[in-house]
């Protein structure tokens, strides 16, 4: 009866009576629901901005509970991300947050599906669930045979060099996953950024219109087996779409994309995705989340022999310190921080100069001329630990630029001078696990340097994975492949060729003079049609280069003074 006579004014205001009785018992409602929502949104902010040594609080306490590679829908999506930093009218201008979609587009969770995209029909994609061990479920992708036809059409499309392939291959399968990451790399090659993350996304989105019901994203025990090549489109569209969302300014949005392809295959790591969590979590201001991964994970991984480990955890360490009120929690992180940072210096040591070189700082004389830091210490390690300190460098250096950062960094490279030079026992055991460890990487680093395309380390790459052909769709596929459909053979041509038709197979593979036919029943009507516009667009670039062969003359001495013009 309460609420009744406390709105007995606003019900006088009203005209209708049958919303007098309605009303106070509807606006209760929505205000319990109101209530209800805010306090679940300042649950979750706590449980995300708790820190990793404020674990016994309650905060800390929900936040530990949960598994370490758990994935929030909410921060799949990079718009949210981008609302928080600059709010929502400027992320969405005049535009009405929930537009009405197409009614053939489905929501799906990875990307957010365009208008301007083809009308998506099933593309022959499927996922079927292998099995269920320990409460880990394995999944896999499978091609439909009409699917394997398309791939076999998109291999013909790679082998001919030629872009426009591509293009009409996905004019007549525009969902085709391996044909939009190709396509994806040929448009970021010539500097159309939107066009690529455009592409990358859309096979994103048809993988997942394809996932299995039972498929989860945010559990964490769902796994994909990178041996089967069904399944690697799926790795190497997250890992695209994650650099795209890092170069955009997403970072929380990629930290999200890195801790999912983790958790598809986290004892394996095909992508190698621990050399790039590090960087993810300290431009996010994950400190809590990358400390929490390198105390669990550091016994049976040994997290700490990777450089990215080894100088962003104690980096995380530092700026937890300068977050923390109490003096207790401040003075543990900084006594961590510092504890971790000398370990690092100690045992790779040749991290130090390429650092401050790239931060633009010159070292103190007792550094510089220290041959512990010195040009000695780059030149003695393997060239497998050369790659993973030059990535690290090349990705990082940028985070260690702070003032407050570097006045930390040269405090402890002092001390690790001091213990090096009281010949500490710590210093030649760092140095023999150095020469046994590192001899050479393992395929994954390769595989995650070569699509990270850091420069600095792509240079130090062994001519072994440099010479070899590397293909966007599938960049050093593993040794031991679980194949399940192979590509038919051609057939071989007479070996009475003659040099013509050799010379015009060498610069276009599905050339043929003499005008075969494949005998495999899907030959398309037009295939002479195409053949003869291949061979014409041949014949016509031929022409342009003959055309435009000029011979320069030798400049001529007859005029000295330079008075007259160059023709």
């Amino acid at each position: 009866l309460q609420p009744v006579s406390s709105n007995k004014p606003r019900k006088k205001k009203k005209k209708k009576k049958t919303k007098k009785s309605q009303s106070p018992q509807h606006h209760l409602r929505l205000q319990q629901a109101q209530l209800l929502m805010l306090n679940i949104d300042s649950l979750l902010e706590r449980i995300e901005d708790t820190n990793g040594l404020s674990q016994r609080s309650q905060g800390g306490i929900i936040a530990d509970s949960r598994p370490l590679l758990y994935v929030e829908h909410r921060n799949l999506n990079p718009e949210n991300e981008l609302k928080r930093y600059f709010g929502a009218r400027a992320v969405l201008g005049d535009q009405r947050p929930r537009q009405r979609q197409r009614p053939y587009i489905r929501s799906t969770w990875l990307t957010a599906p365009k208008n301007t995209w083809p009308r998506y029909s099933k593309t022959g994609i499927a996922m079927q669930l292998v099995d269920t061990r320990r409460g880990v479920q394995h999944f896999t992708f499978e091609h439909h045979r009409e699917y394997q036809q398309v791939q076999f059409k998109f291999l013909d499309a790679v082998e001919s060099m030629d872009p426009n392939n591509l293009v009409l291959l996905l004019q007549m399968n525009p969902y085709h996953v391996d044909s939009l990451l190709q396509l994806s790399d040929v448009c970021r090659m010539q500097e159309d950024q939107e066009m690529a993350r455009d592409l990358v996304e859309r096979a994103l989105y048809s993988l997942e219109c394809s996932f299995h019901p039972v498929f989860s994203l945010t559990s964490g025990t769902c796994r994909l087996d990178y041996r089967r090549p069904e399944n690697r489109a799926f790795f190497l569209a997250l890992f695209k779409h994650l650099m795209f969302l890092e170069k955009r300014g997403c970072p929380r949005t990629a930290l999200e994309f890195c801790k999912l392809i983790l958790s598809l295959d986290p004892e394996n790591d095909p992508l190698c995705m621990l050399l790039l969590i590090d960087f993810l979590s300290l431009r996010a201001r994950e400190y809590s989340f990358l400390t929490r991964i390198f105390q669990e994970w550091e016994s049976h991984r040994n997290l700490s022999q990777l450089p990215n480990f080894a100088f962003s955890v104690p980096l995380a360490y530092f700026f937890q310190s300068q977050q923390e009120e109490a003096e207790t929690e401040l003075s543990q992180a900084r006594e961590r921080a510092a504890q971790l940072i000398q370990l690092a210096l100690i045992m790779f040591p040749s991290v130090l100069m390429p650092l401050l070189d790239h931060c633009s700082v010159q070292p103190d004389a007792r550094v510089s001329s220290h041959p512990f830091f010195g040009l000695n210490a780059q030149i003695s390690q393997s060239p497998a630990l050369n790659q993973l300190t030059s990535l690290y460098v090349g990705r990082t250096h940028s985070l260690w630029k702070d003032p407050a950062v570097m006045a930390w960094l040269e405090t402890n490279v002092h001390e690790v001078l001091r213990i090096v030079d009281a010949r500490d026992p710590l210093v030649e055991e760092a140095e023999h696990k150095r020469k046994m460890r590192y001899q050479s990487a393992p395929r994954n680093i390769y595989r995650h340097i070569i699509l990270s395309e850091m420069k600095e380390a792509t240079a130090a790459l062994p001519l072994e994975v440099t010479s070899q052909p590397m293909m966007g769709f599938d960049p050093l596929p593993p040794l031991d492949s679980i194949v399940s459909y192979t590509r038919p053979e051609r057939t071989q041509q007479p070996s009475n060729e003659s040099t013509l038709s050799l010379f015009f197979r060498s610069l276009l593979p599905n050339f043929n003079l003499q005008g075969d036919i494949r005998h495999d029943g899907d030959e398309e009507a037009g295939a002479g049609q195409d053949l003869n516009q291949g061979v014409n667009r041949l014949m016509a670039a031929m022409r342009d280069m003959l055309a435009n062969i000029q011979f320069q003359e030798p400049p001529r001495d007859d005029n000295p003074d330079g008075d007259g013009d160059w023709d």
